[in-house]
């Protein structure tokens, strides 16, 4: 299933051969309305207010729905009221947020997007990119801390069984339940086939040793999806995902990472000795890790770029407040134009990683292929965010270098949104790969 899901609908046809104009001309046609719609509206003769009103329901809209725009608001305020108050606290500490986290699953933020037959709400990866940018812009630290839970339980939802789901999915969405995903190692990052942690079938029995690396919530998870290879000469094509419940004999949790940024989430080592895992804890079968792993990261790196963008816009908000109120040669710096000019540059790049992430959002929710749409949108989204809080430091001057303001720390939290669920080098490689198969190459 994982490997067809998101094939079908675009995968009907041959591929594209690029030398064939009216063929891509076909197909963009074919993309933008339907059939039936093309054979009933005809441009002649229609003037050019009633030609768009008429094809407005088959087309684009950024309008959000009113249940979009009350998720919108819910979180926008939830952000203001509980998160952004204790922000630098926690930034400083480096406490985990159990406070906020416990209210945000209160208010159905943690279950916003596990279908409603378990006890979620049902929403898609849209509502959920929205839900994202906005807890994202009071502390992106702390919001890391909530949707991580979306990447930890990706696995089950993507390929768990019936069963499975019902023995997770129903007490995660009835109690505060904390998930991570376990994939990273100290020698397994952006090349998963060295991943070394080792899942020895005996009976129905895993017998898992090895450890995973810089896992969010690592230190504070009750369960961990964990990736290891059944045979280590195999690559990725033995990996294998695996339950584990941060209670079994054999598991130990390290030493939590010092970071630079982001320093709300909990990010530690996590060791297993000998771990006991039953057969009825693998999510698909033997060798199908890879495949599950990819998928789920490709749909998190979604409310990556959504986060990122969350925390671009508070950065511009706080320099725009700063430039209206600072005097300089007897005038506010809002009244230069190369003031004006760089805070332009930096709405302008905030609102088109938006509309990347929506989109990526919106073509996972339809079912349609999405891995170029969503690597795209969490590469250009972490170098915007990283480039609109430096732009922001610098337009706040020493007060944005200082710690009595946020700037600095906006900053911080900005640089790890370039490198978590993927280096740039890897998005970029993933774009060209899905472009090549587009124009048939």
């Amino acid at each position: 299933m994982i490997s067809t899901m998101f094939h079908e609908r675009r995968n009907g046809h041959k591929p594209i051969e690029f030398r064939d104009r009216r063929l891509i001309q076909r197909r963009v046609q074919l993309r933008t309305f339907s059939s039936e719609r093309r054979r009933q509206v005809s441009p002649e003769g229609l003037g050019e207010r009633e030609l768009f009103s008429t094809m407005a329901p088959m087309g684009v809209s950024f309008e959000l729905t009113e249940k979009q725009k009350v998720l919108q608001m819910k979180a926008r305020e939830f952000a203001r009221r509980e998160i952004a108050p204790v922000a630098s606290y926690h930034d400083r500490t480096g406490e985990f947020p159990w406070d906020i986290v416990r209210k945000a699953f209160e208010e159905g933020f943690f279950t916003a997007y596990i279908p409603k037959k378990y006890g979620g709400s049902g929403l898609g990866i849209f509502e959920t990119a929205i839900l994202t940018e906005e807890l994202a812009a009071g502390c992106v630290g702390i919001t890391t801390s909530i949707m991580i839970n979306v990447l930890g339980v990706g696995p089950l939802l993507l390929s768990g069984t019936e069963q499975q789901k019902e023995k997770y999915l129903i007490p995660y969405c009835r109690q505060l339940t904390l998930w991570s995903f376990g994939f990273t190692e100290p020698d397994a990052g952006s090349d998963p086939s060295r991943i070394a942690t080792l899942a020895e079938r005996k009976g129905d029995y895993y017998i898992l040793n090895g450890m995973k690396h810089f896992i969010t919530n690592g230190g504070v998870a009750d369960f961990y999806t964990v990736f290891a290879t059944v045979n280590r000469d195999l690559g990725t094509k033995g990996i294998t995902a695996f339950v584990i419940s941060s209670k079994m004999d054999g598991v130990r949790i390290g030493d939590a990472l010092d970071k630079m940024g982001q320093r709300a989430s909990n990010t530690s080592e996590i060791f297993f000795k000998d771990v006991k895992v039953p057969v009825g804890n693998r999510i698909g079968e033997d060798g199908e890790g890879y495949k599950i792993a990819l998928m789920s990261i490709s749909r998190s790196r979604i409310n990556v770029a959504a986060g990122a963008v969350g925390v671009a816009r508070t950065a511009m908000e706080h320099a725009l407040r700063h430039v209206q109120k600072r005097i300089q040669f007897n005038q506010p710096l809002a009244n230069f134009q190369y003031v004006q000019f760089r805070l332009a540059d930096m709405a302008t790049q905030i609102d088109a990683a938006r509309s990347l992430a929506w989109k990526a959002a919106w073509a996972h929710d339809r079912g349609y292929r999405f891995a170029k749409e969503s690597s795209m949108a969490k590469d250009f989204a972490g170098d915007v965010v990283m480039k609109a809080t430096s732009e922001a430091v610098d337009l706040l001057g020493g007060y944005g270098y200082s710690k009595t303001y946020p700037m600095e720390k906006l900053m911080r939290d900005a640089k790890l949104m370039q490198i978590y669920e993927g280096p740039s080098p890897i998005h970029k490689t993933i774009v060209y790969r899905e472009l090549a198969k587009e124009y048939g190459f």
